[in-house]
């Protein structure tokens, strides 16, 4: 067990997490990583984005040294090789280069002890970078968490060969932590038994939280919306933009900021162009977390009319800003909201959700901002959740030392 006079130490392994080329991938295990650093570890992050290019070899470890993507965590991209086939044998080539991201993984893992730094936990994000993280755990006899944040349970979109994978981290890890109970059911309808604790997503609540000051610009309401745009449209922009064709026709004193990017935005952008209420819509593009935090403080009403979810950090982000959030019923978000922070809806019903945002806007004293704020803080600040993995990270530690195993259960919570 970790000396408590001793820093201990968590290295967190992953799939997702920002990269230069993709600022927003994996944000969520950024957060967590900083809530594992508030609550007093040292934290590193091991993040293995996909294949290497050619002429790099079977792999390669370089270190981050973008102060911005960093954070202030140490963080180490893992590049690995891969068999490349074409035609028939493509699929082929996939499952042979399998082997080698966890090799990579295991060199890497090697690379950073044999540079002094011994983990005393090994916390896996998402079941694929579970398995290496087994794998290094039996190895180096490091005890393995995994948090879970994959829509794809929901959803009922793994493979077969997922399944397995998800099956084989989830049975050998110490704890599995799924970000709501939603989540965790749909994890467990595949079969998966598991030791399951739920901590949820986290919030940085030195970039967002309410302006400061109560007076407020006149003129129009605000309404935000941030998410990707793109073909499954999971945040539901369709929706939306029905939605306020509707409210329209009631009121006009308001307007909508999107916060976004993706493959769609253009055809958004197009619709949007082409429906009565263009004037009253501005895309913003992508934004950095500053810049959204920026808009939240500006805004009335955070909208999210979501297709599908697990815990989406931005309502979180939102209600820690102290705005009322109208969103819908679906995945985790019923678990992190009450009538007092907002209205949810069903989704993909825009008369509902016009009818729940003008609610909102017609009755603007039925929601407590500071209230709001204050219980985001509470659940989701950084350091609240760092302290729930920092409980979790002692007991497995624990159970390790005494070398005890906790059986794997359906239900636990």
């Amino acid at each position: 067990m970790c000396d408590p006079r001793v820093q201990m130490r968590v290295l967190f392994l992953t799939d997702w997490y920002p990269a230069p080329d993709r600022i927003y991938n994996g944000i969520f295990v950024r957060e967590h990583a900083k809530a594992v650093r508030a609550s007093g570890a040292e934290v590193r992050v091991l993040h293995i984005p996909g294949l290497a290019g050619r002429g790099h070899g079977l792999w390669q470890m370089d270190e981050e040294h973008d102060a911005e993507l960093m954070e202030g965590i140490k963080t180490y991209r893992v590049l690995h090789g891969a068999f490349r086939f074409g035609g028939p044998l493509r699929r082929l080539s996939t499952g042979l280069s399998y082997p080698i991201y966890i090799w990579s993984v295991i060199r890497a893992c090697r690379r950073l002890r044999a540079g002094g730094y011994r983990p005393d936990v090994i916390h896996a994000h998402v079941y694929s970078a579970g398995v290496p993280a087994v794998i290094v755990g039996r190895l180096t006899r490091t005890p393995v968490v995994i948090t879970e944040h994959f829509t794809a349970f929901p959803r009922r979109t793994l493979t077969r060969a997922a399944v397995h994978m998800a099956r084989y981290a989830f049975r050998n890890a110490a704890r599995v932590l799924p970000v709501c109970l939603y989540l965790q059911r749909a994890i467990e309808a595949y079969g998966v038994r598991a030791r399951f604790e739920i901590v949820p997503n986290a919030v940085d609540t030195a970039i967002f939280h309410p302006a400061k000051g109560e007076d407020r610009a006149s003129g129009p309401k605000h309404l935000l919306f941030v998410g990707n745009l793109e073909p499954t449209d999971h945040k539901g922009f369709p929706t939306l933009l029905a939605s306020l064709v509707l409210l329209a026709e009631r009121r006009n004193d308001w307007h909508l900021d999107v916060v976004g990017d993706g493959p769609t935005r253009a055809e958004h952008e197009r619709r949007v162009a082409e429906s009565p209420v263009a004037a009253s819509i501005t895309f913003c593009g992508a934004l950095k977390k500053s810049g959204v935090a920026d808009l939240m403080r500006a805004s009335d009403v955070f909208v999210l009319p979501s297709r599908f979810e697990n815990l989406p950090c931005v309502i979180i982000e939102a209600m820690a800003s102290g705005l009322p959030v109208v969103s819908t019923t679906v995945g985790g978000i019923p678990e992190m909201m009450s009538e007092q922070d907002g209205i949810l809806v069903a989704p993909e019903d825009p008369i509902a959700l016009a009818d729940a945002i003008e609610s909102v806007l017609a009755n603007p004293g039925s929601f407590d901002g500071a209230a709001i704020c204050a219980r985001a803080q509470a659940r989701y600040g950084l350091a609240p959740v760092g302290a729930q993995f920092r409980a979790v990270y002692a007991a497995v530690l624990s159970e390790s030392s005494a070398g005890r195993r906790v059986p794997p259960t359906s239900s636990a919570r």
